[in-house]
């Protein structure tokens, strides 16, 4: 008996069936868009955490650690290939470091109620670095002097303007403040340049940053971990003599491995160098932190995240670059 052949099943070709190819790329956009979505989610979550982290680690450090750390290595590596390659080239990075530090007092001084000339102030503080580079003392003291000037005449005749009258009182006090904002960011700050352009000046300039850097770092760690008594509640409430011991053990350390290996000193030297960097760096701190206490601020400024501004950053510099370029005349 003749069989009679069945008809094919043609189920998978009616567009619905199993082995459809049109099938099988759905179920595999389904599968993929599921992988994205659960892949979104874990990174969402990995980030939450992070985030969460962050917030931790700044509500008990008072700053943005990790953009702190990348700031920090900006400025310090730009600073290090200047003196290390070309010290020459040091004086563009100490010309727009006072450049932003005089803007960032004399903006905040403004705020404050001081009219301090921002422009003249900036171009003044600048002009004072090649000159001490190129001239020394004489040329610092010189253009310093005249920079002050400069900035005087600028506020008198801008009180002179009509619709610009400023009381007698407060005239003097705008003139003072213009003073005070070169001598402590400019004149202090070109003491760095000055000990630079020394014959071998350069090592030093970098040997006082790295212990000014030990100075920070010391007093942070030791502070954050066992600080306990306060040193000055009402200037800088963090600041503790537990990470005052840090600092100088940190800072006496670093002297000495700096005196040995880079400016070739006895090792008492850096012993030195250490104790009395530690002291300039914590007053130059204290100062700045008495500053804005005074103008009613908790940062100078903004600019750099986990910082606040380009002076919360180098205060603590401005006085050991006076202590250091002093102790390299004696020395040397």
């Amino acid at each position: 008996m003749d069989t009679v052949p069945s008809e094919p099943d043609r189920s998978s070709d009616d567009g619905h069936g199993p082995e459809h190819p049109a099938s099988r790329r759905a179920e595999f956009d389904a599968r993929a868009q599921g992988a994205r979505h659960d892949l979104e989610a874990q990174l969402r979550a990995q980030r939450a955490r992070i985030e969460a982290g962050n917030e931790k680690l700044t509500a008990r450090t008072g700053r943005n650690l990790p953009a702190a750390i990348g700031i920090g290595i900006g400025l310090g590596g730009s600073v290090l290939v200047s003196l290390i390659l070309i010290k020459s080239l040091f004086m563009i990075v100490a010309a727009v470091l006072i450049f932003f530090m005089v803007i960032e007092l004399t903006s905040a001084l403004r705020f404050a109620g001081r009219n301090v000339p921002r422009v003249p102030s900036a171009i003044a503080g600048v002009a004072v670095v090649p000159a001490a580079f190129f001239w020394g003392a004489e040329g610092q003291w010189l253009t310093l002097l005249g920079g002050i000037v400069f900035i005087s005449l600028w506020r008198l005749g801008s009180a002179l303007a009509p619709g610009h009258r400023s009381s007698a009182v407060d005239l003097w006090r705008d003139l003072g403040t213009g003073a005070f904002v070169q001598i402590y960011t400019t004149f202090l700050g070109s003491f760095l340049v000055l000990l630079t352009a020394q014959k071998g000046g350069q090592w030093w300039a970098l040997g006082a940053l790295i212990i000014v850097i030990a100075v920070d770092t010391g007093a942070y760690a030791t502070g954050l971990n066992f600080g306990k008594h306060p040193m000055a509640p009402r200037i800088s409430p963090k600041k503790t003599w537990e990470g005052f011991a840090g600092s100088l053990a940190a800072a006496m350390i670093a002297g000495v491995l700096i005196s040995l290996f880079m400016i070739h000193e006895p090792w008492w030297l850096g012993i030195v160098l250490g104790a009395v960097l530690t002291l300039t760096a914590t007053v130059g701190d204290l100062t700045e932190s008495l500053i804005k206490r005074d103008l009613g601020i908790k940062d100078i400024s903004t600019w750099l995240p986990g910082h606040g501004g380009f002076l919360d950053r180098l205060d603590s510099t401005l006085p050991s670059a006076v202590v250091a370029y002093a102790i390299f005349l004696i020395v040397t």
